[in-house]
């Protein structure tokens, strides 16, 4: 479990394809990051998404600001997964820089 910045989520998502948008569908709507799934945090159904994913692949997570994906992550993290990457400042971050 790690938070990364703008640059480092960059390059990690350049090598792996799992890219894991948890913010509602209208935010998803409004904008994401290329390739990312929408799993919406909120929903009943969240963790759900996840039980077709192995759980030693590399999991690249965000949100709007960073807060939803750390959640995410740890919950992820107690299911298991062992490889989880959080986007620090989310897609507000993101959408400066690119």
């Amino acid at each position: 479990m790690t938070s990364l910045n703008v640059s480092e989520f960059h390059q990690g998502i350049k090598k792996h394809s799992i890219i894991i948008d948890v913010r509602t569908e209208r935010e998803f709507d409004e904008g994401f990051i290329k390739g990312a799934f929408n799993f919406d945090f909120f929903k009943n159904d969240f963790l759900d998404n996840f039980k077709e994913l192995k759980k030693e692949e590399p999991l690249y997570l965000y949100c709007r600001s960073g807060k939803r994906s750390y959640n995410a992550l740890q919950k992820l993290a107690a299911l298991g997964f062992s490889k989880i990457y959080d986007l620090k400042g989310g897609y507000i971050s993101w959408k400066q820089n690119f």
